[in-house]
């Protein structure tokens, strides 16, 4: 008679459970990828079908056609302007099947803008099972490198951000808002890998004081328990740990006396956070000795010792926070999981562990309809490392290549087609082929298409800069004084990091220039960069004041000489570069500055479309 199987512990059964769900995530990862050419055809054709009677499709001639032959062939390659109208349309209340067959649920608002405003990108309920999919592919990915994470806590500090609503009734909001606002999020099941220190209310609540103060005070309540730290973008952990630089002294009190902090004033934060909270005098006695030290290098082993790794996205403009990461951590690995948009999901690093400068996304197959739009990059001048910072060349190719067809080390722009309704977008992001799993490329994130600065997930252009720049200055003119010439950089030595412009100013006249004036001229390029930077600094709070640093007379021919001396840039085609990222040229900048002037307010920002604002 065989032997009935041994029940075991609870422990042992857990375990048990753990572990086939990790080797069902892991070879679903390897069925994709190794299928990856048929999924992608599997991918479109139920697109397709299932779409072929909307607006924009028949619009387009494709008729029904399901094939990526005819898709190809029929269907233009579009940016976000090209759909503006019929975006436009669903915003205000057709409910028509105008860009897809299921009802488009809300609108993700894009870090990227349009006109100075969000880009609004349609999405529908099922999007959200198809983003909890590839969320639920990270932790048995990183189980591989890292083992026994179900054993302890995440400290993840996770925010909403503002929401509205457009004339027709939907919601527009940030796609990560969208996801922690979902039951997928709220409601989810118990599982030790989304077992997180700060409760949900501390993460949904909107007053951004309140949510870091208490989601903090319950990492630091649980500091044993922590086995990884980290935040969405890299800027966003620094500012938390800013943050308990600023207020380490009251959460020490609260911590000591098992009292909440009153400025803590919503309900359902104050109860969930007293859930965690009890009177611990040696826990508070410990983290304030570790915060009074002068250095605060390693701050993170030091009151959380079990940390294992920061999870944060250190990828494209938030590399150049990984020295600060480092000082903080103490060179614990900086982990980059998934690769996300407000358009799609697209992919995640099968090797978390690797050197951030190496890290790569496979792209999945199933999670939209994926081309890629070679391109070429030309340095710009001040580039020692044509990797990071380039521009694209005007003349694009025509022949769109699909996901399987792509080659090693080439750049291309991503181009998606998705199950909400868009078809042949291009997302405006510069990948490199790095390698390949199984037959699924995978991608360095180069950068993102024509941005100049970024801080947080303010996307601001050359174009957009220059014309607020040039409204600023016509200021001076009263002065007798006008604006020779500037160039730019992000300055994050400060927390939160803050956009500088370096200004040559030719002046005529012995009248001053008030100091008032130049602080005026900050306020007002601030009031006309897009709504993303202006919600960054009005808001969130994840933005500096922008800064003015006038510099001598003369400063940009030296830059000039010195690109032509030391970077061998040519004297006939040498332009004045609007942004710099090469530490000698900003201390050639930073040696000759005069005087600097910040912005004395924050610029104005409200939720939603300037065009939304008087719709009740």
């Amino acid at each position: 008679m065989p032997e009935a199987p041994k029940t075991g512990s609870s422990q042992d059964n857990h375990d048990y459970i753990i572990d086939e769900k990790s080797k069902a995530a892991l070879q679903f990862i390897e069925d994709v990828t190794m299928n990856a050419d048929e999924v992608q055809k599997r991918v479109l054709e139920e697109i397709l079908s299932r779409s072929s009677k909307v607006e924009y499709l028949q619009r387009h001639g494709l008729k029904g056609h399901t094939d990526h032959e005819t898709f190809k062939k029929v269907m233009p390659v579009i940016k976000y302007e090209n759909l503006l109208p019929d975006i436009e349309r669903i915003a205000n209340g057709d409910a028509s099947p105008i860009l897809c067959s299921h009802p488009i649920s809300e609108f993700l608002t894009s870090s990227g803008t349009s006109g100075g405003e969000r880009k609004l990108m349609p999405t529908i309920e099922e999007e959200l099972e198809r983003r909890s999919l590839l969320y639920s592919l990270l932790m048995p990915v990183m189980s591989q490198f890292v083992p026994s994470l179900d054993k302890g806590k995440g400290m993840y500090f996770l925010f909403i951000k503002s929401e509205a609503k457009t004339p027709g009734g939907l919601l527009a909001r940030p796609v990560l808002t969208s996801y922690y606002k979902s039951s997928y999020f709220k409601d989810r099941p118990y599982d030790p890998y989304t077992n997180y220190t700060s409760p949900n209310e501390t993460i949904l609540c909107l007053d951004a004081y309140q949510s870091m103060y208490s989601q903090m005070l319950c990492g630091l309540c649980q500091n044993t328990e922590v086995l990884r730290v980290g935040a969405v973008f890299a800027s966003g952990f620094i500012r938390a740990i800013k943050f308990l630089e600023k207020h380490w002294e009251v959460l020490c009190n609260d911590i000591r006396s098992g009292s909440l902090n009153p400025k803590i004033t919503d309900t359902s934060v104050r109860e969930s956070v007293m859930k965690v909270l009890k009177s611990n005098p040696n826990l508070a006695n410990f983290i304030e000795v570790e915060c009074r030290k002068e250095s605060w290098r390693g701050i993170i082993t030091r009151l959380w010792p079990n940390t294992k790794y920061v999870d944060v996205i250190v990828t494209g403009a938030m590399a150049q926070y990984i020295p600060t990461l480092d000082y903080y951590s103490n060179g614990l690995p900086l982990v980059c999981t998934m690769y996300a948009s407000s358009e799609c999901y697209f992919g995640l690093n099968l090797n978390p562990l690797c050197n951030p400068s190496d890290v790569s996304y496979t792209v999945l197959p199933n999670m939209a309809y994926f081309e890629f739009l070679p391109v070429d990059r030309r340095p710009v001048e001040f580039s020692k490392d044509n990797s990071r910072v380039a521009s694209l060349a005007d003349k694009e190719k025509e022949e769109l290549v699909e996901l399987v067809d792509v080659k090693l080390g080439q750049e291309y722009e991503l181009v998606v087609t998705t199950y909400s309704g868009l078809y042949r977008y291009r997302v405006g992001d510069i990948l490199r082929v790095a390698g390949f799993k199984n037959k699924a490329p995978q991608f360095n994130f180069i950068c993102r298409k024509n941005v100049a600065l970024s801080i947080d997930s303010d996307k601001t252009d050359e174009v957009e800069l220059h014309n607020a720049v040039k409204n600023a200055a016509n200021s001076l003119l009263p002065f007798d004084a006008s604006l020779m010439e500037y160039t730019s950089y992000v300055d994050t030595s400060t927390i939160p990091g803050h956009y500088v412009l370096f200004w040559e100013i030719s002046h005529n006249s012995s009248t001053l220039i008030p100091a008032a004036i130049l602080e005026d001229c900050c306020l007002t390029i601030e009031e006309l960069l897009n709504s993303v930077y202006r919600q960054g600094r009005a808001s969130d709070k994840s933005i500096g004041p922008l800064e003015i640093r006038v510099v001598e007379n003369g400063t940009f021919d030296k830059l000039m000489d010195y690109a032509i001396s030391q970077l061998g840039a040519s004297i006939n085609q040498y332009k004045t570069p609007r942004c710099v990222k090469y530490a000698p040229i900003i201390e050639l900048l930073n040696s000759r500055v005069v005087s600097s002037y910040s912005s004395p307010k924050c610029p104005r920002w409200a939720p939603g479309h300037k065009q939304w604002c008087n719709v009740k």
